[in-house]
């Protein structure tokens, strides 16, 4: 049997400048989705989930919203369960 897993990525979504508060007290209400840096209507995502089918979803969805001009995966990473700590952080640097 496989062993469970957790999925990873980061992601930049661009956005209008004007548009950059509001977008990113959207973007951290979604599940799994932790909002990490913002600057030049750029903003710095986290997505965390089960699968990579979730945080493709997770993206795609992303895109669609209102004042969202792109949205783009720039990282994923695959850990295994073991490798979370009791506090749901990784291990992995």
């Amino acid at each position: 049997m496989r062993e469970p897993q957790h999925h990873i990525s980061s992601a930049v979504v661009v956005t209008r400048p004007e548009a950059v508060e509001r977008m990113s007290a959207a973007l951290a209400e979604i599940e799994g989705v932790e909002v990490h840096a913002t600057g030049g209507g750029k903003i710095v995502i986290v997505i965390e989930g089960p699968s990579s089918g979730f945080l493709g979803e997770t993206l795609i969805g992303i895109s669609a919203m209102d004042d969202v001009i792109a949205a783009h995966m720039v990282f994923e990473q695959t850990i295994s369960e073991k490798e979370m700590s009791d506090d749901g952080r990784t291990h992995a640097a």
